[in-house]
């Protein structure tokens, strides 16, 4: 019972020192989540004037911009699969993963081959550990992205979806699946598509109505010309998608991360208290021995000295 009783012991000082590290995990995700909300509403009212302008020069406007044309026969798509960095954090990744496996399903069943493109360590490892190819991939921001790694994410697949058809590289779609942030308790695994260009709503990610004329109109005048214009706002509004798309994920990782971490804070717990409740029994089992023990021997001694009388 001894040893036992000390194995028992080992094990809660053990439990104790793992929920004072989930604790501290939990913390640090539970006030990292309120910097990352700040950062996604902040971005949200520039991503949603953007989009508003796009809609506008898509809408009024007849120009046939390479980044609104679609392909009549569609052979490749590019799939941007945004992850975390590090794990901890429940399922946050491997939902993510799952629903980018669910649209690579699609687009294949479609006859369409797909160039991955990840963004996170942890669908960087998913891949190569089944050794599936990847173009390209992005990590060590998942928790804290920048509008800098946004701009570069942006530029790669704009560039991929440039390319003319049968060039090596080349991509006839581009998708972006990510995790949207909804509340502390609900994230949301979503894919969209970027490209050929879908003009969505920063906040709700769904198809945007096209305005009215006479809301729109009045407020935007194309200067030099509605191509120019779409020049440099096409590619503005795919890196404010992507931009806003990584801050979504990075609030959704945190508020997983501090779930799970709170989880494993109350397992531990609980494990503390069945560890002990066994430990004190294990002890309290060792104590009726010994006193059995005792007994049996003082019974002993005295029958051995009444027999020698």
């Amino acid at each position: 019972m001894a040893v036992s009783l000390r194995e028992y012991r080992a094990r809660i000082k053990s439990t104790e020192s793992m929920k004072k590290i989930t604790r501290a995990m939990e913390l640090i995700a539970a006030s990292r989540i309120i910097k990352a909300q700040q950062r996604a509403q902040a971005a949200a009212p520039y991503a949603r004037e953007l989009t508003r302008a796009v809609s506008a020069v898509a809408t009024f406007s007849n120009v046939d911009h390479p980044l609104t044309r679609e392909e009549e026969n569609p052979k490749r798509a590019a799939v941007l699969i945004v992850t975390s960095d590090r794990g901890l954090a429940g399922a946050y990744s491997s939902s993510v993963l799952k629903e980018a496996e669910r649209l690579a399903e699609k687009l294949r069943s479609e006859g369409k081959e797909i160039d991955t493109y990840i963004a996170g360590r942890k669908g960087e490892a998913y891949y190569k550990f089944r050794q599936r190819p990847i173009v390209q991939a992005w990590t060590g921001f998942s928790d804290q992205p920048s509008y800098d790694v946004a701009a570069e994410i942006g530029a790669a697949l704009i560039e991929s979806f440039l390319k003319e058809q049968g060039e090596e590289g080349d991509v006839d779609e581009v998708h972006l699946v990510y995790t949207r942030f909804r509340s502390m308790l609900t994230q949301e695994p979503t894919a969209v598509r970027l490209l050929p260009l879908e003009v969505v709503e920063a906040e709700e990610g769904g198809t945007a109505e096209r305005p009215d004329p006479s809301d729109v109109l009045p407020l935007y005048e194309f200067e030099p010309s509605a191509e120019e214009v779409l020049d440099g706002l096409l590619p503005q509004y795919v890196q404010s998608r992507v931009f806003f798309a990584l801050l979504q994920a990075a609030a959704s990782e945190l508020a997983a991360r501090q779930k799970a971490m709170k989880s494993a804070t109350d397992n531990a717990d609980e494990l503390i208290k069945k560890y002990t409740r066994i430990a004190n029994q294990a002890r309290q089992a060792g104590i009726t021995q010994e006193i059995s023990e005792i007994v049996g021997g003082v019974n002993a001694l005295a029958d051995a000295n009444a027999s020698q009388e």
